[in-house]
């Protein structure tokens, strides 16, 4: 950086972020051979997400279509199922409401979580692969996709040096909440789009603010472009998975408020830049999404209230500073403070609960700090849901959320997926005290980068537990296949495990997602339901199956 840029990012780092660093200095020889440095740099680091991802995602690959994942093998198999479905669409033999499953009413697919975008991309591997090749395939590339996003969004935007940008982004795309989703919910892993809507939004309110000595006003062809960036992304985000949206929307919200208060000059300056564009953004969105909102709300089979009772899918106070079990350091005996595998969205531990907030200290009030501390302080209380429960225990104590139960689309989102939202928040928090670290000269050097690197040790990864297909069948006997149908009658009870709340017969309280509701049946009202692994011998063979709905027959 040249000394202006240090001397504004001295003054308030966060808006040097903007800053595009000079041409080094020399021959075009020497720049170009700089230039290779980095993108070596960058994609030395993309390779080893990749690596990282491929390990974790080990034990399917010997034999994708006859591995499963051993914690969640029932949401793999709907998962498969659609995108199978999905694959369809190239095909011209795709619809919003098909009735290849819980026939003869069918499902509606932009009620359920059928990453729809998802499948239509890698539709060719699936029609030549096979659905469980194709889930595979997204159970690594999420990971490593969210990794490499949040890395690119930390070098580009914030500046920060690599090794730094680095461990951001691997927390990012390898926490322990992403792993513990990538126990078959593709649509939670795939969030590869969110930097790339964060960077939107901040090339928004950049452009919207015009500087306090500029008298040209906002940047408008920039506040358009972004517009026009953040109405697709926004589009393409409802079509892979809309609860990561929200998620994402309700943080910056959220981010921005705190961000605004902290300079109220800056807040009258781009306000109303920034509110134009983003109602432009939301006009051009609507434009695409009005009608398959509409269907999902209330077409056929549309739901337009929250499928699962609140109380139940909240996160537990003493989860927060708990190694998840998927961990290499974790234990299994933790696996009581939630609702299952796929939902260790809060155990974040003790270590690194204690190294974010020393760096938050450490770092004071910057806006950009101040901002991410409130966010994650907000998004962390709401995950808590309307009653908190700490080591399994309810407290009678009120939680946030129950200030926002019953909303229309906030009622939708399970309350223990905010806890989700702070995995990038902590990073940011990391990212910049390491890279405040590595350039400024002082004991911070060493000692930064060590306790950052000693806490996401803490929460490394351990690779995804996998079976073989045929044990899986035989333990799981029950109808696997769950579906998001309307809901009739009573809503869910208050208790932590409500009648009904698909607890197993163990007592373990079983994960499920946005993505079901209720079993699908096994009588001849379910036409087509079987996955490959589970379905009747008499079904096609397996490489044949992504053909298979299109011919389904009840059974």
């Amino acid at each position: 950086m040249t000394s202006a840029a240090r001397t504004a990012s001295d003054a308030d780092p966060d808006l040097a972020v903007g800053l595009a660093e000079p041409a080094a200095p020399g021959s075009r020889a020497t720049r170009w051979r700089a230039s290779v440095a980095r993108h070596r740099t960058d994609l030395l680091v993309g390779l080893a997400f990749v690596l990282l991802a491929g390990w974790l995602t080990q034990g399917l690959w010997p034999d994708p279509t006859g591995r499963v994942l051993a914690l969640n093998p029932e949401d793999q198999t709907l998962y498969e199922w659609f995108l199978a479905v999905d694959s369809r669409a190239v095909l011209g033999d795709f619809g919003l409401l098909t009735d290849r499953l819980n026939s003869p009413d069918g499902v509606n697919l932009m009620t359920n979580t059928t990453v729809i975008a998802l499948g239509v991309l890698l539709a060719p591997v699936t029609l030549l692969f096979g659905a469980p090749v194709t889930f595979a395939l997204l159970a690594g590339v999420n990971l490593a996709g969210t990794a490499v996003a949040w890395y690119l969004l930390f070098t580009r935007t914030l500046r920060a040096h690599r090794l730094a940008a680095a461990l951001g982004a691997g927390l990012c795309g390898f926490g322990p909440g992403m792993v513990s989703q990538s126990n078959s919910h593709l649509h939670m892993t795939a969030q590869w789009l969110v930097p790339v809507i964060v960077w939107l939004v901040v090339r928004m309110f950049r452009a919207a603010d015009p500087g306090p000595a500029s008298l040209d006003g906002p940047d408008r062809r920039r506040l358009v472009t972004s517009a026009l960036g953040l109405a697709a992304a926004v589009t393409a985000q409802v079509f892979i998975g809309e609860e990561v949206l929200f998620l994402t929307a309700a943080t910056l919200l959220v981010m921005t408020v705190a961000y605004a208060m902290t300079d109220r000059e800056l807040l009258r300056r781009a306000l109303p830049g920034f509110a134009g564009g983003l109602m432009l953004a939301a006009g051009l969105a609507l434009l695409v999404l009005g009608y398959p909102l509409w269907f999902q709300f209330a077409g056929p089979q549309g739901v337009a209230d929250g499928m699962f009772s609140p109380h139940y899918f909240s996160a537990d106070l003493r989860s927060w500073w708990t190694i998840s079990p998927l961990s290499v350091v974790g234990s299994d005996t933790s696996a009581r403070l939630t609702t299952g595998p796929a939902e260790y969205n809060t155990f974040l531990g003790l270590p690194l609960l204690l190294v974010t907030a020393g760096c938050a200290l450490w770092l004071g009030r910057r806006p950009l700090v101040v901002a991410c501390v409130a966010g994650a302080l907000s998004m962390g209380a709401l995950s808590l849901g309307p009653e908190v429960v700490n080591d399994g225990t309810r407290t009678a104590v009120p939680g946030p959320y129950g200030l926002l139960a019953g909303l229309p689309v906030i009622d939708g989102a399970l309350p223990m997926r905010f806890g989700l939202t702070l995995l990038p928040l902590a990073a940011t928090l990391l990212v910049l005290a390491v890279d405040r670290a590595l350039r400024k000269p002082g004991r911070g050097r060493r000692l930064v980068p060590a306790a950052v690197g000693a806490a996401l040790l803490s929460v490394f990864p351990a690779p995804l537990p996998t079976t073989d297909a045929a044990a899986a069948r035989v333990h799981h006997r029950r109808p696997l296949a769950r579906v998001r149908t309307p809901r009739r009658g009573a809503g869910a009870g208050a208790g932590r495990h409500p009648e009904g709340s698909l607890a197993d017969a163990a007592g373990r309280r079983r994960p499920t997602g946005r993505s079901a509701s209720r079993r699908a049946s096994s009588s001849a009202r379910t036409a087509g339901t079987g996955p490959r692994r589970w379905a009747p011998t008499s079904s096609p063979p397996r490489r044949c199956w992504p053909m298979w709905p299109g011919g389904a027959t009840s059974r």
